[in-house]
């Protein structure tokens, strides 16, 4: 299997997981607030960090060698964690999902001068067409434009500039390390709302914050991995598999189906993601 291959992989495990998280927080943020969801959602990750750092003695994988990377990072997973939470609980799950279809085509955009990354033009073609699938969904001026869609497009924003910190960051930090900083950093920044009030959990909601917080921590891994291993610009279009996650864990759980407005932007983002990994095999 290639470096390509590989990342490619782990990227779309990633993906899948993040998908299963997003389905979860969904839930949770419909009877509990933001801050609360996010920062027992994390507390939650720790069920897996803490064994594993136990079992394998990886104690020393948490070593930090880039303090401000790893703060910048935390801090932007953060932010970026509030718009994405908050337009999980506005909009259906599968439109949620694509509006963060834009981080790739922005982590495109700036992995050439940020990260001196060679972007040829077949990666162009397919993110351009990526892009031309979400406009197709959002519709931008039409009568179906939702202002709501801004809080998901924002977090896709945030996630570009994350990712991309990310793939520099990993030239000197393990994935573990940086796994559990940004997995700190958000718990204890989202915990600082409880002042402004928090819902009781019940054992339903307890096993859902358990269950978001193990999608959301084996997800980042894969990212993060995905990112060590192949460049920013060839593994960014596997995100868009998530939007066929989204839209079946939509309709079990809520029963939501995608509109034929959707389905045609997908069916572009879809063409476009094959044609580069295509276009990559060959190379």
């Amino acid at each position: 299997m290639t470096p390509t291959t590989k990342s490619m992989l782990l990227m779309a495990i990633g993906i899948g997981l993040i998908t299963a998280n997003d389905a979860a927080t969904k839930y949770l943020v419909q009877s509990h607030p933001v801050g609360q969801v996010m920062c027992l959602r994390q507390a939650a990750t720790l069920l897996v960090i803490i064994p594993y750092l136990l079992y394998f003695k990886r104690w020393h994988q948490l070593r930090v060698v880039n303090w401000h990377g790893q703060l910048g990072r935390g801090a932007l997973f953060l932010v970026g964690s509030v718009f994405i939470v908050w337009g999980l609980g506005a909009l259906p799950l599968a439109t949620a999902v694509t509006m963060l279809f834009l981080s790739p085509i922005i982590m495109v955009a700036l992995s050439a001068p940020l990260l001196g990354e060679r972007v040829g033009a077949h990666r162009w073609v397919a993110v351009i067409g990526g892009f031309a699938g979400v406009l197709i969904i959002m519709r931008p001026g039409g009568s179906a434009f939702e202002w709501a869609l801004l809080l998901p497009l924002a977090g896709a924003f945030i996630n570009a500039l994350r990712d991309l910190l990310t793939r520099r960051l990993s030239r000197t930090e393990t994935s573990l390390s940086i796994l559990f900083w940004s997995n700190m950093i958000l718990m204890v920044g989202s915990a600082l709302t409880a002042p402004f009030g928090w819902a009781p959990v019940d054992l339903n909601g307890t096993l859902w914050f358990i269950a978001a917080g193990v999608f959301n921590i084996g997800a980042h891994f894969f990212i993060i991995e995905a990112l060590r291993t192949g460049e920013a610009s060839v593994v960014a279009p596997i995100r868009y598999t998530a939007l066929l996650w989204a839209a079946v864990l939509g309709f079990v759980l809520w029963g939501e189906l995608p509109g034929i407005w959707l389905w045609a932007g997908a069916a572009v983002i879809v063409g476009s993601s094959l044609y580069m990994i295509r276009r990559e095999r060959r190379g």
